[in-house]
């Protein structure tokens, strides 16, 4: 398990790489002023959706991210 600060330096890094540093300071922002349940967002982020829909935008998404790493080769 990864510690509790690492973690935290890495998640920055992914959100700052995603969204740049701006963009990573406001999706950051409101959680800090409200009330945020991550759980129960995150159960209704991909409601309605099959998980070979989700499958396709995760695929889609990583080719985006990584053109030159071939799509279903097993590697993260």
């Amino acid at each position: 398990m990864i510690p509790v600060n690492e973690l935290r330096t890495k998640g920055l890094a992914a959100l700052a790489q995603a969204l740049d540093d701006v963009g990573a300071e406001r999706f950051i922002a409101p959680m800090q002023r409200e009330p945020f349940d991550y759980t129960r967002w995150r159960q209704g982020h991909w409601e309605g959706l099959s998980i070979e829909e989700i499958s396709s935008q995760a695929m889609a998404l990583r080719q985006r991210r990584s053109p030159e790493a071939p799509a279903g080769n097993g590697s993260a």
